[in-house]
């Protein structure tokens, strides 16, 4: 089993298999979807913070 796995993984390595994907690609464009996620946080953060105080407020008066 573990012979024909390697023997799997040897050959998938050795054909240079074009859907591996171009990796420094895929970082960059996770690291840009952080800082994207991260400014609009800042941005939006007071205006979040006030809607759970105040979804906080009308469920602790029921």
């Amino acid at each position: 089993m573990l012979a024909l796995l390697r023997t799997g993984l040897l050959d998938r390595l050795a054909t240079g298999d074009p859907d591996r994907g171009d990796v420094p690609g895929w970082v960059m464009l996770t690291l840009m979807s952080a800082v994207l996620v991260a400014g609009l946080l800042l941005v939006a953060q007071p205006a979040l913070e006030g809607l759970f105080q105040d979804a906080m407020a009308r469920v602790s008066q029921n």
